[in-house]
């Protein structure tokens, strides 16, 4: 009898976790998600045979919780990453105690290949601590378990974005849109080839202990891809362009508000270039092909046109 291969994902229930998911279950992988709440992971269920998925309680900051996920895994998945601070120190906390947390616990447990997601842009020394704290788990992640593949995206898209969906609010319910940091260049990356290239990270023996800069076909001015998103909702609004310390201003204000909708961090990122470097091995080193923000982006932006729309989901 074949015993199944076993995969633990963190924070498979997020945005780029269930296209995760569903390719592990598609190969006949058993699923273990990781989870501070895994009722939040049940949706992932009908993605597997009976049994198949199975949602945990691990958070990274309990190690015993952590370490039953781990044991008797073949493969582990660290997606765990936060945008925004809840409380102080809540980056330095998932980001790199959490990630070396992982990878100790994994290469303890015997586990095969370990897939760490990180971010381009993220380095130790960097102003931002979102950034610093996503460069330190990085090397906290190799001194753990040196052949670990890490993969830093740029700013991923798909129909449950927060980025392009978000902008897609501001063009449906503003007068106006605003625009920061307008020069900044970023590389946009669809979802489903981030998931692509963690499996190939999974399954390629070649990509074991590789760094990989995840962008799609095209570099684009941030002022672009908001222009474009007016574009595909068929909204006419003013580009204005907002002075960044007015906006660092507001922000500060903003991040006693419940949500946080812009932190002084976030505009840190957002006047830094989001780009694959030159050179750096990327999709196409993994031997997948990046999708264009036009072949996708579209057809969910439809939600904000006038009247709305019915929208056709891209298959995950």
């Amino acid at each position: 009898m074949t015993t199944r291969k076993v995969a633990t994902v963190f924070g498979g229930a997020g945005f780029i976790g269930r296209y995760v998911v569903k390719r592990l279950a598609q190969r006949g992988v058993v699923v273990r998600i990781g989870s501070r709440d895994p009722d939040k992971a049940l949706f992932l269920k009908p993605m597997g045979a009976v049994g198949q998925i199975v949602p945990l309680y691990a958070p990274l900051d309990d190690e015993k919780s952590v370490a039953r996920a781990v044991e008797g895994a073949d493969m582990v998945v660290n997606l765990v990453g936060l945008l925004a601070e809840r409380r102080a120190g809540d980056f330095a906390r998932a980001h790199a105690e959490g990630a070396e947390r992982v990878a100790t616990l994994a290469r303890a447990a015997g586990v095969r290949g370990l897939v760490h997601v990180s971010a381009i842009g993220a380095d130790p020394a960097s102003r931002s601590r979102y950034a610093a704290t996503k460069g330190e788990g990085e090397a906290r992640v190799r001194a753990a378990f040196p052949t670990a593949t890490i993969l830093r995206p740029s700013v991923v898209f798909g129909p449950e974005d927060e980025f392009f969906n978000r902008l897609g609010r501001i063009a449906q319910l503003s007068p106006v849109m605003p625009v920061i940091a307008g020069e900044t260049r970023m590389q946009p990356v669809y979802v489903g080839d981030v998931a692509d290239a963690i499996m190939v990270a999974l399954e390629n023996p070649d990509a074991a202990g590789g760094i990989y800069e995840l962008g799609g076909p095209r570099v684009w001015q941030f002022r672009e891809l908001v222009a474009y998103v007016l574009k595909a909702t068929g909204r006419r609004r003013k580009l204005v362009s907002l002075p960044m310390a007015l906006v660092a201003l507001g922000a500060a204000l903003a991040e006693h508000l419940p949500g946080k909708p812009l932190t002084r961090d976030q505009l840190l990122l957002l006047a830094r270039d989001n780009v694959v470097a030159p050179g750096a091995p990327d999709l196409a080193t993994l031997g997948i092909t990046p999708t264009p923000v036009e072949l996708v982006v579209p057809e969910y932006l439809r939600l904000y046109r006038r009247g709305g729309g019915h929208i056709m989901l891209a298959s995950v």
